[in-house]
């Protein structure tokens, strides 16, 4: 009898044992979800042009295109070479525009040196 009992209590033993870790080994996943949401929450500079409709934004770097989540904020910008401090949601092609600066440099920058000139 006492057999039988020892044996069970080792069974459960080791059930409960394989339980928490299970347990353990599926919150280290969403933790890594969580460092990855964290990671699209930094706001990155880009340099880039924004569509002429506001809705789009095209990095310089790769010539990537991206949906702009606020067109709002870019808005009175559209078809500029600007650089933006966004948060980017590479998963999604998506960037949520922080703020904005025109890009220096440009070829807007360039003509109108170019008409000064004249």
């Amino acid at each position: 009898m006492k057999r039988v009992f020892c044996r069970l209590m080792v069974m459960c033993l080791v059930a409960v044992s394989m339980a928490a870790v299970a347990q353990s080994g599926g919150s280290m996943g969403q933790n890594d979800n969580m460092k990855q949401d964290k990671m699209s929450d930094k706001a990155v500079s880009v340099t880039g042009k924004i569509s002429d409709d506001g809705k789009m934004f095209t990095s310089d770097k790769d010539n990537k295109s991206w949906t702009i989540t606020n067109p709002d904020a870019v808005k009175g910008h559209e078809g500029h070479h600007v650089t933006l401090k966004a948060h980017v949601y590479p998963d999604k092609n998506e960037v949520h525009v922080m703020s904005l600066k025109m890009a220096k440099g440009g070829m807007n920058d360039n003509m109108k040196n170019d008409q000064m000139q004249h």
